[in-house]
């Protein structure tokens, strides 16, 4: 993005964080009042039931019966007169929906910015992580014999070590980019976000996707936001039925499609912004998912699509980690975005 085309949008910036009673700022971005919500509860979506005979080697519980396993958890709060679209917020590997919320120094999330500056706004845990269900069938089934140590899931989880340069902290730990804007001092309270990941063990597609599909419809038009593993949900939900989707944003995506291998159409006339945040040449594992995406915006565009790439430091935002919804300009990150949301993704009339 230009920088004069980037000016209408900082307008909007500063209009977006006096309707959502915020500053911008690292000195002053805290909300100015209270919050007030017209509801806000939980519920699940997608899922199916299997039967097994390998649910429990504890004495005290049945091994045999029937579980939910594939469910995705929402959380959402809606705001008094809601003025704008839902957001859905999908986090990425080795994460739950807390991601999205209070940040690990202890600052305002960007599940409350969006509810403020009135988005209906919906946080998940993906489909086995967090509070959506794991299956550990084939887990017991090799404790109690029943088949083949081959067979155990691959269970992953993210060592704080390798995951330094991951979340570009820095080239490797424990060193650190320079302006950095990422809270190291609270590093300790991030590392405990993280939690064994069982994506590798589940249906492809993930039955996340299906399920963002199934929110999508019945929230009758919604943004879906993903980042990192996710980033590829929300294009692949397009692609599965375009029903209910307003618009999609993708923050620092693991992948965009490929427009060697995919067809563009699901996209057309779509708004889509792929977001990304600082050092990304720097880092081996992210500059070349940078050029693909490049390359995906491009193909998306000749095909009728409304897709733009932007790096936050080319709009005057820098520092920012892969976790830039954390970092310590979060806030200003998600003022810029809204503005973006009202260039490009409109509320529907009354």
């Amino acid at each position: 993005m230009s920088e004069e085309t980037s000016k209408p949008l900082r307008r909007q910036l500063a209009a977006v964080a006096l309707a959502g009673g915020l500053m911008t700022g690292a000195a002053a971005a805290e909300p100015l009042g209270p919050l007030t919500i017209a509801r806000q509860g939980s519920f699940f979506v997608g899922g199916r039931s299997v039967a097994s005979d390998t649910l429990s080697t504890l004495p005290a519980y049945a091994p045999s019966g029937t579980i939910a396993v594939d469910q995705v958890y929402v959380r959402y709060q809606v705001p008094v007169e809601a003025k704008r679209p839902p957001v859905v917020l999908i986090h990425g590997c080795c994460l739950t929906g807390k991601t999205w919320e209070t940040t690990p120094d202890g600052r305002m999330g960007w599940d409350e910015f969006f509810v403020r500056a009135g988005f209906p706004t919906y946080v998940i845990d993906q489909a086995g992580r967090g509070r959506s269900a794991v299956d550990p069938s084939a887990i017991n089934a090799v404790k109690t014999g029943k088949a083949a140590p081959e067979t155990l899931p691959p269970v992953v989880s993210a060592g704080q070590e390798p995951a330094w340069a991951i979340f570009r902290f820095g080239p490797k730990y424990p060193e650190v980019f320079p302006g950095m804007q990422f809270p190291l001092e609270a590093q300790g309270e991030f590392w405990k976000q993280m939690v064994a990941d069982w994506a590798a063990t589940l249906p492809t597609p993930n039955p996340t996707v299906p399920a963002l599909s199934e929110l999508a419809k019945t929230l009758d038009g919604a943004i879906l936001i993903s980042h990192s593993q996710s980033g590829i949900y929300p294009f692949q939900t397009a692609a599965l039925d375009r029903a209910g989707i307003r618009g999609l944003v993708a923050i620092e995506p693991a992948a965009c499609p490929d427009p060697a291998k995919d067809d563009m159409a699901p996209y057309r006339d779509l708004p889509i912004l792929v977001l990304w945040g600082d050092y990304v040449e720097l880092a081996p594992r992210w500059a070349p998912r940078l050029k693909l995406c490049r390359a995906f915006v491009e193909a998306a565009n000749k095909a009728g699509g409304k897709a733009e790439l932007v790096l936050l430091a080319d709009v005057g935002l820098k520092g920012n980690s892969h976790m830039l919804m954390q970092d310590r300009n979060s806030l200003d990150v998600a003022a810029w975005l809204t503005a973006w949301l009202d260039a490009h993704v409109p509320p529907r009339k009354p």
